[in-house]
């Protein structure tokens, strides 16, 4: 890699202004937000700010008693903060690559941990997936995102967005490795739990997502936590 004078590097690292989107990608990795007046961010996420900005934790008015007992159970990166003022943010989740999706009526499903930020106008809910609560340590609480504004999301290096429709029969995924998926899909948990699985010989694949109907499912290249026996 070539040396660089102080003026070379920060020409080329300095802040670059594209656009007036409020949400703006600096790098793959790094999101600068516009604010002016509110939008929701993953808590923790913030790198820097300029303005006047002030960063408040997700409140029970906004998440209501059973959002709030399902982060609990839990453990995800779930929770949100509020971004209020005018200014920017500059926004990143442990280096992963971020993803931009306007969403103009639609709804989406993004696991938890891979939602980064919101505009006001969309409407975040958490859900769960009941059925084998406790045999995976993450991917059972996912986030339905729906209405109109820019969502973005975060996955381990480039994502791959597989279309289910009825044709071709369903998409199994891996839970660690599924980012998200359209809003008109419901998942089915698929257990193949053997002798040989407990005993420590199985494939590591005894748990995994059907997807079945019309619409797409997003996977990343990368387990974002690893199977876990239930206690």
């Amino acid at each position: 890699m070539a040396i660089r004078s102080l003026h070379e590097f920060v020409a080329a690292s300095a802040e670059k202004d594209l656009g007036m989107e409020a949400f703006e990608l600096e790098s793959p990795h790094l999101l600068e937000v516009r604010v002016n007046g509110l939008v929701w961010a993953k808590a923790g996420a913030m790198v820097a700010r300029l303005g006047g900005i002030r960063f408040t934790r997700q409140g029970l008015r906004e998440q209501g008693l059973g959002t709030l007992l399902k982060k609990m159970a839990s453990g995800e990166g779930l929770q949100l903060m509020k971004v209020e003022g005018q200014g920017r943010v500059y926004l990143a989740d442990k280096g992963k690559k971020i993803t931009l999706l306007r969403l103009a009526g639609e709804s989406i499903y993004v696991n938890g941990n891979d939602v980064l930020a919101i505009e006001s106008g969309i409407e975040a809910r958490i859900t769960m997936m009941r059925k084998i609560a406790g045999m995976l340590s993450g991917g059972l609480f996912n986030m339905r995102l729906s209405g109109h504004g820019v969502v973005a999301i975060t996955s381990h290096y480039e994502p791959l967005t597989l279309r289910v429709d009825r044709h071709s029969g369903p998409v199994f995924t891996d839970p660690n490795a599924t980012v998200a998926w359209s809003g008109g899909l419901t998942p089915e948990i698929i257990t193949d739990i053997s002798l040989g699985t407990l005993l420590g010989r199985g494939s590591g694949e005894s748990v995994q997502l059907r997807f079945a109907g019309e619409g797409w499912v997003v996977v990343q290249p990368y387990e974002e936590t690893a199977l876990r026996r239930a206690n």
